[in-house]
């Protein structure tokens, strides 16, 4: 999942979410913004079999609208949708402002912050973003285990407290009713469904700052993820069905800032619920530094997964290296390696790009 405008909060490139945005209205304490971003890049990576695709590509393009209003003194409403379109094929069918991004509504206040719709993991923002919060390339995960991942942003609830000297805390739930269906693909099926009983899960995390240090440990419990899934591809297997236990993910990260220098470490396993998948660990460190016109950074990863496991590989070490260069306030340029040390070098290439923010 790529992340952009998140990528550098604190480095030379003061490019952030809504950072250029539009106020087109702000009065009696509503305030309504517009915001976006245009993302085109080339990419030449290798694919399974080791032979070189490149591309040119849309690489996220964005248009959003947010927006707040004042209640009370101490207490604001708001909103964010987000849209995603595909700026290198504009005019190809269903290319246009066709996909939602993220989109949720909330209150905040003194009391911290309560929002219900659709958004990132906490995982996501709070343990592995500081590694690789990159422009294209980001170190691997266990998402490509999890059956039903699509889903996974949707139907949420959280609250995230305020902090008290240094510590804050956020709780969750992600709710999937009865009503609700699951149809995508998983394990070499590219027909798979699901009728969903009324369950909330639940993920949470903790995170503590003193100064330039800070701490955060995620929970995500994946039972939204669980079930009896039916196969109906063509021609379907017998039997058609199977039970699945997605496990549980969980996370912690450390981070510590120097001027413009940001160093980050990184403990993550997924601890898989089925004897066919994988539990794997992830150790990874992160370095972004802003010199003065973009960033530099870097990551490495080790990933260790289970050799007991039927769907397990060989473990394996991932680097990733990358560069931006602010040509404007709204505009900046990036290049990124990387390398997974994986049979036939997948995945492995480079990537080059540019991006307007308005």
């Amino acid at each position: 999942m790529k992340k952009t405008l998140l990528a550098t909060a604190i480095a030379g490139a003061a490019f952030a979410s809504g950072a250029q945005a539009a106020t087109i209205y702000n009065e009696d304490g509503t305030k309504l913004d517009l915001y976006g971003n245009i993302q085109i890049a080339y990419k030449n990576q290798k694919d399974a079999a080791g032979d070189s695709k490149d591309e040119l590509f849309d690489n996220g393009s964005t248009v959003g609208f947010s927006g707040e209003h004042l209640i009370t003194r101490d207490l604001k409403g708001y909103f964010k949708a987000e849209f995603e379109h595909e700026a290198d094929e504009a005019k190809g069918a269903g290319n246009g402002l066709t996909d939602g991004d993220q989109a949720y509504t909330g209150l905040k206040g003194n009391f911290g912050d309560l929002r219900v719709g659709s958004w990132d993991p906490l995982i996501d923002d709070w343990i592995q973003d500081p590694i690789t919060n990159n422009e294209y390339f980001d170190a691997s995960d266990s998402n490509g285990l999890i059956v039903g991942l699509e889903n996974r942003e949707g139907n949420k609830v959280s609250y995230t407290s305020p902090s008290f000297s240094g510590f804050q805390f956020a709780v969750g739930t992600q709710f999937e009713g009865d009503a609700e269906s699951y149809k995508g693909e998983a394990f070499g099926f590219d027909k798979v469904a699901k009728e969903s009983d009324s369950n909330a899960s639940f993920f949470g995390g903790a995170k503590y700052t003193a100064g330039a240090f800070s701490i955060a440990a995620v929970y995500d419990n994946l039972d939204n993820n669980d079930g009896t899934y039916t196969v109906t591809s063509t021609p379907a297997p017998t039997p058609s069905t199977f039970d699945y236990d997605a496990g549980d993910q969980y996370g912690i990260t450390a981070q510590y800032t120097v001027d413009t220098l940001r160093l980050s470490l990184k403990a993550e396993r997924f601890d898989a619920g089925e004897d066919a998948v994988a539990d794997v660990d992830f150790y990874g460190f992160g370095a972004r530094y802003g010199y003065g016109m973009g960033d530099i950074y870097g990551a490495y990863q080790y990933v260790d997964q289970d050799s007991t496991s039927v769907a397990s590989s060989e473990s394996s070490n991932e680097v990733i290296l990358g560069a931006t260069y602010n040509l404007s306030d709204a505009m900046y340029t990036f290049v990124e390696a990387a390398t997974y040390d994986r049979d036939e070098d997948a995945k492995d290439g480079v990537a080059v790009g540019a991006v307007y923010l308005f």
